[in-house]
């Protein structure tokens, strides 16, 4: 039996039930296309339609997603600089692009409400570098406060790129995550909100932008432009009419989706909103508890609706922190640090750049925890599970 067999609560839940394992079956059974086709179209139409831009273009992973913001934002021309602002607090690959595509990051450190960035520090970076974009991440589904980081957009004129991959249904202000942004990203992995196996979405309403990742998402060619701006191209570079289905406009990737994929996308979104109620009662029953507890500390923002993918808490020290996984440990709930903790103390950043200097993502790094929300957990089982730990001194 392994370890996640024993136990009872865990903190990734299969969203694909089976009535989509059998509809997926029964389509299967048509012979239909599998690799990036008409149903692929019919959920990013779908997507965009339910958060509210403009566009959206599926992708193969929520980290493939990331990867293509930053890129379509490059290859627009449109930075001052390659100066970028990332947060401490986030995960590998909401970092990594700027490290694969030749940019300069610039470690933020993590709020201490949200656990987002870091509003004050953002603004020295920003007097300091006057960087050309910034990355914001919805830390587990807790939106960042976006009224204040907008000021700092328009003060500073940075494009703003918004990692919700962990935030699908989480609102700021009554207004969706994922719509804030120049482009934002959204994931599809197992566990998450919703889930296409593997898979993600970015986001914008800029058309600009869309033809950019449009081609860029497969190896930068045009062929899913419209034909009139396919046109444009040939007659703007010369390319020979027999050549141009295989003419390259950008130096781009394969990161494309299946159908297959997008199948279960369109099935996923039928359940999104009992699947983001759920979630956010989840949520604020944990939030209710931990408030009110004397050693721990937890993510907060009174002027969002969280539906988050786990809730984290810090507890009072590293010692502390290991008692309270033991206590987790014993009644069967599955744990882990915040994502990847400090993201300046990972052997990625710390060959390449001096350790920055980011003492609430210390905090985070050394005392944070993980504890479970998926709606497979009742509002019972929850309340249970902070009673188990809020007993830990």
């Amino acid at each position: 039996m392994t370890t996640s067999e024993k136990k009872r609560f865990l903190l990734a839940q299969e969203t694909i039930d089976r009535k989509d394992i059998a509809e997926l079956i029964s389509w299967l059974e048509t012979d239909p296309w599998l690799t990036q086709g008409p149903l692929t179209k019919s959920f990013e139409t779908e997507w965009s339609r339910w958060l509210g831009t403009e566009y959206a273009l599926y992708v193969n992973s929520g980290s493939s997603a990331n990867l293509m913001m930053y890129y379509a934002l490059l290859v627009s021309g449109r930075l001052k600089n390659r100066k970028v602002i990332v947060p401490a607090i986030s995960w590998a690959t909401t970092v990594a692009p700027a490290i694969q595509l030749g940019f300069e990051p610039i470690m933020c450190d993590g709020d201490p409400d949200t656990f987002g960035l870091d509003l004050d520090h953002l603004e020295r970076l920003c007097q300091e570098h006057d960087p050309g974009a910034v990355i914001v991440v919805h830390v587990l589904g807790v939106p960042h406060k976006m009224e204040e980081l907008l000021a700092l957009k328009g003060r500073y004129g940075f494009a703003l790129m918004e990692d919700a991959c962990a935030a699908t249904g989480s609102r700021y202000d009554g207004k969706l995550v994922g719509t804030f942004g120049d482009l934002s990203t959204f994931s599809f992995y197992f566990g998450h909100h919703l889930s296409t196996i593997e898979g993600g979405m970015v986001c914008s309403s800029d058309e600009e932008l869309q033809d950019i990742l449009l081609q860029i998402r497969s190896h930068g060619w045009a062929k899913d432009l419209s034909p009139e701006k396919e046109q444009h191209l040939v007659e703007e570079f010369g390319v020979l009419d027999f050549n141009r289905r295989f003419a390259f406009y950008h130096p781009g990737f394969n990161v494309r989706p299946t159908d297959l994929g997008a199948k279960l996308g369109l099935g996923q979104l039928k359940k999104v909103e009992e699947v983001i109620a759920r979630r956010k009662e989840n949520h604020r029953i944990y939030q209710q508890n931990f408030e009110a507890a004397e050693h721990f500390h937890c993510q907060s923002n009174h002027r969002a609706e969280i539906c988050s993918i786990s809730f984290a808490a810090l507890a009072s020290s590293e010692e502390h922190r290991a008692r309270v996984a033991q206590a987790l440990e014993e009644f069967g709930v599955e744990t882990r640090p915040l994502g990847g903790g400090n993201m300046s103390r990972q052997p990625f950043w710390t060959k390449r750049y001096e350790p920055a200097v980011v003492p609430m993502a210390d905090r985070i790094h050394t005392t944070s925890f993980h504890l479970p929300n998926n709606p497979s957990i009742s509002p019972e089982d929850i309340q249970s599970i902070c009673d188990v730990v809020l007993a830990v001194r």
